[in-house]
């Protein structure tokens, strides 16, 4: 009698199906991490000048909702936000190491409190089998948070893009053992061209 349920068996199957694209995402990944973790301060830059963009489209967006809903009652608030995202947007783009270093404020600030969560979770969940590993990673957090804030402004250059990076190749590793895992469960091995 099988122990797998049919949920298992289908994910299975999804999973086998799609192996090969699972893999090549997590090589795609991978080497997008790899470069990253390589050129940490243009990935930085690169995503200042993204965020910034974002920004401008949105304002574009709360613009033109405002104007196509022009007898609304809230289109004086839609061309405010609009006013708001766009020039926050252009400020952010007009000054990507600023906004570099602002973004790797929120990192710090971001990296803090998680380590401080997940040290708090960790004590909650004592009686479960590996808690310590919670602690260790709420540590780890503050570690890091420590280390950029220390290094400020000089870390903003590289910890964005390094983390970034590192998320990157860690997430594309793990997307190429699901889909080589995906081999064990069906008994299947990836052909490799002659």
């Amino acid at each position: 009698m099988s122990t797998e349920t049919p949920t298992d068996a289908t994910l299975a199957t999804v999973v086998a199906d799609k192996r090969r694209t699972l893999q090549a995402a997590g090589v795609l990944l991978a080497l997008l991490g790899v470069l990253a973790i390589a050129f940490p301060f243009v990935t930085g830059i690169s995503l200042a000048l993204l965020f910034g963009a974002t920004l401008i489209v949105g304002g574009v967006f709360h613009y033109a909702h405002a104007f196509s809903a022009a007898g609304w009652s809230g289109s004086i608030a839609q061309v405010l936000l609009g006013l708001l995202y766009t020039g926050a947007g252009i400020l952010l783009m007009a000054n990507p190491v600023l906004t570099l270093a602002s973004l790797t404020v929120l990192l710090v600030a971001f990296l803090a409190v998680e380590g401080l969560v997940l040290i708090g979770l960790s004590f909650t969940v004592r009686n479960e089998p590996n808690w310590e590993w919670n602690v260790f990673s709420g540590l780890l957090s503050l570690l890091l948070a420590a280390l950029l804030w220390a290094g400020l402004p000089s870390t903003a250059a590289w910890g964005l893009g390094l983390i970034l990076g590192v998320n990157l190749l860690t997430t594309g590793v793990g997307l190429v053992f699901l889909g080589r895992g995906s081999e064990e469960l069906t008994g299947e091995t990836a052909e490799t061209p002659a």
